[in-house]
């Protein structure tokens, strides 16, 4: 079939219905496509997403008053550990590496599957049957300890819950290792003959940083919960002070791991919205070496800032200020990052799709969650604001205006390849307005109420907090209610979308030079580089100089 034939959206309506994935039972499976595995992990995750949103709302339902009154202390430490844990674990982290990596990277790069299917089908498959294990804990007394769940708390309270949700975040991290390495082996070794390092996409730079602190650093938090149940279970005392353990080392060895996520979180979003920009502003992007080593740097130092998270542990004076200014300096690659966006974007053609929008929400939400990070590296600000819910607002500023808003850009950017159909552009805005408005009044005031004192993770407060926790809980009523437009539209457009054809948006990565959705071994012919990734505007730019010669 030639590149013109692909391009007509009539000769795709057959390809439609041989394309992997197109028996709905093949998604039930375990099959070792990387396509059909990456919608296997959208899916699933996006599950567990609307399960915690759930807890999250329940949480915020008791907020509303500063009585105990809707739930009990007990639930509500439950039902906050549980969000936590799934808003990571089985949301943010499959649905960008999982998910998206296992899609879009083979497709990029041109090969035709991931370098381990079969590790790669196992890895799917591991998430699953933990994400039940948590949720199945509300059965037995869920954990309650916090999604942190530091000894000795986490050895008082709930035995059976925390076993069970030792058990899980170990299953998970499991197949986080096992993606990682796939990954890793994928775009080192899997690139078509002529795309070397420096013309890969940025966002296989991204996921190629995220598997190293994948590799890295997920080990650590996995022998950490190994000895944490070997205390809770065997009364072996690593971390239990009661016996002689220590649990600041515990914070050192979860730490180690979960700063490190938050780059494991927000690397492949900062890819995907590299992807995005130039695409709909139709220009090349700007600094593409800059923005590749940036992740790269980001990736290395995610590693020695862990400790800022424990100023309030005890931490000695010299170790605080070597984490202060490691912190500090992280900012310096994210910048990068910003700055080439900016640049990007500023003077082109904008196409203010829903795309482009949440691509946009992302930069501007995640530069306010940045600039936060910076304020509580600083070791007198964050004594002060440490226990308060300043650090809840900067951290869902960072993760839910910067991965949950990527996840939603990449979403309707990549929509299209992965059905063939375009997903319907005013719900798509009007998903976009309630998810902009109800996350701003979600979080926004909670810097407010962080800095006022008022203390995170607990479920009764002083009443003069009251009037502010109501207008944020009628937020966060408004964000949960901004996921029905997309699952409306999602669910619709699947199967009587406008068909979009193999390149809706004149991308001109590898992944859009094949049908949509891509074949069963990605291309009906193997994929040459015509082009840069990025050269928007260079062949018009071109003409009008061959003209002005002529």
């Amino acid at each position: 079939m030639t590149q013109a034939e692909l391009s007509d959206p009539r000769q795709l309506e057959p390809l439609l219905e041989v394309s992997p994935g197109s028996n709905w039972r093949e998604y039930f499976s375990f099959s070792t496509d990387h396509k059909v595995i990456g919608i296997q992990y959208l899916v699933t995750s996006f599950v567990f997403y609307l399960i915690g949103g759930v807890l999250a709302e329940l949480v915020r339902t008791e907020l509303a008053t500063p009585q105990v009154d809707f739930v009990s202390r007990e639930t509500y430490n439950a039902l906050f550990t549980i969000h936590a844990t799934i808003m990571i674990f089985l949301w943010i982290i499959p649905t960008l590496t999982g998910g998206f990596g296992n899609f879009l990277i083979p497709l990029m790069i041109g090969a035709r599957d991931m370098a381990f299917p079969r590790l790669n089908a196992i890895a799917f498959w591991m998430i699953p049957p933990a994400g039940v294990l948590l949720l199945c804990s509300f059965f037995v007394g869920p954990a309650s300890a916090g999604w942190t769940s530091y000894p000795p708390l986490s050895l008082t309270v709930n035995k059976a819950g925390e076993a069970i949700w030792i058990a899980g975040v170990i299953v998970l991290g499991t197949s986080s290792i096992m993606a990682g390495l796939n990954f890793v082996v994928t775009i080192l070794k899997m690139r078509i003959p002529d795309m070397t390092m420096k013309r890969m996409p940025l966002f296989c730079w991204a996921m190629l940083a995220t598997s190293a602190l994948q590799l890295t650093a997920t080990p650590v938090l996995s022998g950490a919960m190994i000895l944490l149940g070997f205390d809770l279970l065997v009364g072996t005392a690593f971390f239990n002070p009661t016996g002689g353990g220590d649990p600041v080392v515990y914070q050192h060895m979860f730490w180690f791991y979960s700063h490190p996520a938050v780059y494991i979180m927000i690397l492949p979003a900062f890819g995907m919205i590299s992807e995005i920009l130039p695409v709909h502003a139709r220009k090349p992007i700007f600094g593409y070496l800059a923005i590749a080593y940036s992740s790269l740097a980001i990736s290395f130092l995610g590693l020695i800032v862990w400790a800022h998270h424990m100023f309030t542990s005890g931490t000695p004076d010299w170790l605080r200020m070597f984490f202060m200014i490691a912190t500090m300096v992280i900012a310096v690659p994210t910048g990068i990052k910003v700055f080439s966006w900016v640049a990007t974007i500023w003077g082109g053609k904008l196409r203010l799709n829903s795309a482009m929008l949440f691509a946009i929400g992302f930069v501007s939400m995640f530069v306010v969650g940045g600039l936060s990070g910076i304020m509580v590296a600083s070791v007198p600000f964050d004594i002060h604001v440490h226990d308060t819910y300043f650090i809840v607002a900067h951290l869902h500023y960072v993760l839910f205006g910067g991965s949950v808003f990527g996840i939603y850009a990449g979403m309707y950017h990549w929509f299209p390849k992965i059905t063939g159909r375009l997903l319907d552009e005013t719900w798509g805005k009007i998903h976009f307005a309630l998810t902009f408005v109800g996350f701003n009044m979600t979080f926004l005031p909670m810097h407010v109420l962080g800095l006022q004192g008022m203390n995170r993770r607990v479920a009764e407060y002083d009443p003069r907090f009251a009037g502010l926790n109501l207008f944020i809980t009628i937020g966060s009523y408004i964000l949960a209610v901004s996921t029905l437009p997309f699952l409306v539209n999602a669910i619709w457009s699947w199967s009587k979308g406008k068909i979009a054809g193999s390149n809706p948006w004149d991308g001109l990565t590898l992944e859009w030079t094949t049908s949509s959705p891509p074949p069963v071994e990605n291309f009906h012919v193997d994929p040459i580089l015509t082009t840069g990734p990025y050269d928007y505007g260079h062949d018009k730019e071109k003409e009008a100089e061959a003209a002005l010669v002529s």
